[in-house]
């Protein structure tokens, strides 16, 4: 046996979980230390929004998941579930790039899940309409708003917190508040927005 064949080997002997229907694998929120490859069976993506949860995606054999978190070192953006019987393999950055230097064509289609990813992400927004993020984000802009002088607001919250709250993705939530800091509604210093005019913001929820 191969090198290569060798360490997909020992990755299938010690990394494999196997999840009952309905079992979590993950939350959101959690540390991402871990990318999933689903061998058999299906796995949902959730994501829990204020109008409550909301299935992002639904993976099967051969699919992945779970690499931003790995690659970016970010939170956990959705929870994942075993929708069915299911096993997959959970592979650690050590054991991921071991894995890409012994078998490179494991690292192309890493890549060109992501191209794919990343090209129906920016698909997504150019169908959404200004609406469709500024109302999101701005109700949840209050919803984590603390009052700051006559008629402020001070925003303390991470993209990833203010996104779930929006029901948003996090690029879908950035887009969206970036347009806010340009139309100057949005104020971002020290690592804190702030709304200068809070009627300012609440006037995006009653446009259209």
């Amino acid at each position: 046996m191969s090198a290569g064949g060798e360490t997909a080997a020992r990755a299938v002997n010690s990394y494999q979980r196997r999840l009952a229907p309905g079992e979590i694998i993950f939350d959101e929120g959690e540390p991402g230390d871990q990318l999933y490859v689903i061998q058999s069976g299906e796995v949902e993506l959730i994501r829990e929004t204020s109008q409550g949860q909301r299935v992002v995606a639904r993976l099967g054999a051969g699919d992945f998941f779970g690499e931003l978190g790995l690659l970016a070192g970010a939170h956990r953006t959705a929870r994942a579930v075993a929708v069915n019987a299911t096993r997959v393999i959970a592979l650690d950055r050590a054991t991921l790039e071991s894995m890409c230097l012994d078998q490179p064509a494991i690292a192309i289609r890493l890549i060109r899940v992501l191209v794919s990813r990343l090209i129906e992400a920016e698909r997504r927004l150019a169908l959404l309409g200004v609406d469709d993020l500024l109302r999101p984000i701005a109700r949840a802009l209050f919803r984590h708003a603390e009052a700051e002088g006559e008629n402020g607001l001070r925003i303390a919250v991470k993209l990833r917190t203010l996104a779930s709250s929006a029901g948003l993705s996090m690029l879908e939530a950035h887009r969206g508040l970036h347009q806010l800091l340009e139309q100057k509604i949005v104020r971002l210093g020290d690592d804190v927005l702030t709304v200068p005019d809070r009627e300012a913001l609440n006037a995006m929820l009653d446009s259209g």
